[in-house]
C-alpha cells in the first residue's frame, strides 16, 4: 500500500541540511566520551554469556556444490560446507588422517573429499573428527566451539531481531584487524567520534542518552547519514551489546526503522597470541516502509556490492581505531 492509499503524507526519504558547522568547528566531544563509561559498557556486554557461539561467516559463502569454506575462531581451525540438499556442516579444519587442511579439499555428492588420500567426511562424527554444532540464521553462520568459548552451552546462538524475513536487503561485510574482540566492540560502544572520525558518513551526532545499567544499557544517538553534498538522512539509533562480541545498531525513528547492523567481532587466533587477529563480521539489514522499497529487494544482488564497499569505508577508519586501542593496551599505555 502506497503512503498515499494509507492516509499518510508521502515525504521525500532525504533531507537538505542546513549550512552548519564545518569539521574543526562541530562541538568537541571527548568530554561526553567518559573512558570509564565506555569501559563499564565494555564490562557489562563481556560478562554477558555467549552460549560458546561465533559468527564465522555469511549464509551466502557456504553454497550447496561449492568448495568448503575455511575460517578460524580462538586458534582453531573450522571447516564449513552443505550437504546437496542445503544441511549445513562444520568440524576441525584440520583432516584427522594426517592434517590435511580440508578448506582446501572438495565437496563431492555433499560429502567433504579430503583431497590428501580421499578420506570422505558426511558431517557425522569420523575417525577422531568431531563435528562442532553450526546454526544458519538466514543472514548469518555461527558454530559453536566449547572449548573456545569455556561457558555453558545453548542450543542456539543469541540472534538480535530483525525485520521480518523478506522485508529487507541484507548485505554481510568481514574485515580482520591486528587486535582483539573487546577492541572492536569497544569502538561501536564509542558513539562520540562518529561524526569526527567518519565525517564522509556522519554528521550532526549527538547522543541524547548513555546507559543506565543492566536494565537500561543503550546508547541512544541521533545521527544524519551523509548521502550526497547536503543530502543527509536523519534518524534515531540505539546502539547495544546482546552478548560479549555483538554490538547491535537498530534505527528506531526516522528513515529505515527496524534497519539494523550487526557488529559480530570473532577471535582468529588464541587468547594468549602475541599478534592476535579478529575478524568483523558486520550484518547489515536494512528496511522500509515504503511502498518503492520493494524496488531495492528486487535489486539487492546490485545493492549488497554497494553496502559492503559503504561498510568498508567506515571499518578501515574502526579498524584502525580498534587496533591502536590493543597497541596501547598491550603496553600498559591505554589511558582507560
Amino acid at each position: 500500500m502506497s503512503e498515499r492509499r494509507s492516509g499518510r503524507r508521502w515525504s521525500p526519504p532525504l533531507r537538505r541540511r542546513r549550512s552548519g558547522p564545518d569539521w574543526a568547528k562541530q562541538a568537541p566531544t571527548w568530554r561526553q566520551a567518559r573512558p570509564a563509561l565506555i569501559a563499564e559498557a565494555l564490562k557489562r556486554a563481556s560478562a554477558r554469556p555467549s552460549g560458546n557461539w561465533f559468527v564465522v561467516g555469511a549464509s551466502r559463502e557456504v553454497r550447496p556444490g561449492k568448495r568448503p569454506y575455511g575460517t578460524a575462531v580462538g586458534g582453531v581451525e573450522v571447516v564449513l560446507w552443505r550437504s546437496d540438499d542445503g544441511e549445513l556442516h562444520a568440524g576441525p579444519g584440520s583432516c584427522p588422517h594426517l592434517g590435511a587442511p580440508l578448506r582446501d579439499s572438495r565437496v563431492v555428492c555433499g560429502t567433504l573429499v579430503c583431497h590428501w588420500h580421499g578420506l570422505a567426511l558426511n558431517g557425522s562424527p569420523t575417525a577422531g573428527w568431531q563435528p562442532f554444532p553450526v546454526h544458519d540464521d538466514g543472514v548469518l553462520i555461527w558454530a559453536r566451539l566449547d572449548e573456545v568459548g569455556g561457558e555453558d552451552p545453548t542450543a542456539l546462538p543469541r540472534v538480535p531481531p530483525r525485520p521480518p524475513a523478506g522485508r529487507g536487503v541484507d548485505a554481510v561485510f568481514t574485515a580482520v584487524g591486528r587486535c582483539e574482540p573487546q577492541d572492536v566492540v569497544a569502538n561501536r560502544l564509542d558513539p562520540w567520534h562518529g561524526s569526527w572520525f567518519h565525517p564522509y558518513s556522519f554528521v550532526d551526532l549527538s547522543v541524547v542518552r548513555e546507559p543506565q545499567g543492566d536494565e537500561d544499557d543503550a546508547f541512544v544517538v541521533d545521527v544524519s547519514f551523509r548521502v550526497a553534498g547536503r543530502m543527509v538522512v536523519p534518524v534515531r539509533a540505539e546502539f547495544t551489546a546482546p552478548e560479549p562480541r555483538t554490538v547491535v545498531m537498530r534505527i528506531t525513528e526516522g528513515e529505515g526503522s527496524t534497519s539494523v547492523v550487526e557488529t559480530h567481532a570473532t577471535p582468529l587466533t588464541r587468547p594468549d597470541h602475541e599478534r592476535p587477529r579478529t575478524a568483523v563480521v558486520e550484518a547489515t539489514v536494512a528496511a522500509s516502509d515504503r511502498s518503492g522499497f520493494a524496488l531495492a529487494r528486487a535489486a539487492a544482488p546490485a545493492l549488497r556490492p554497494l553496502m559492503r564497499r559503504t561498510a568498508g569505508r567506515l571499518w578501515r577508519d574502526d579498524l584502525a581505531y580498534a587496533e591502536r586501542r590493543w597497541a596501547l593496551r598491550s603496553t600498559g599505555r591505554f589511558p582507560g
